[in-house]
């Protein structure tokens, strides 16, 4: 997992473009995360997608199909908000 493109940071969140590989190689998706300033200790993008990684390895399989829906359904990338309600590896 990597970074797609810069992290944009707004006022109230930080929103990261990320890109997510299988182990073979054969596919490779992106997404969106929208972690909200109250959770993320650091707005060092390196340590909000270390967080991430472990977290979205653990479902990476359910995590990359959904990616791919949403990019061949909606046309946009799938965006997962963390935040109060959804705290994930915060």
């Amino acid at each position: 997992m990597a970074l797609a493109k810069e992290p944009q940071v707004l006022p109230d969140s930080t929103l990261l473009t990320l890109s997510l590989e299988r182990a073979d190689g054969i596919e490779k998706v992106a997404l969106q995360c929208r972690i909200a300033k109250t959770l993320a200790a650091s707005d060092e993008p390196s340590e909000l997608v270390r967080k991430l990684a472990t977290w979205i390895e653990r479902d990476f399989e359910m995590t990359r199909e959904n990616a791919l829906k949403s990019i061949r359904a909606e046309r946009k990338l799938m965006e997962i908000v963390f935040d109060a309600s959804n705290r994930g590896p915060f």
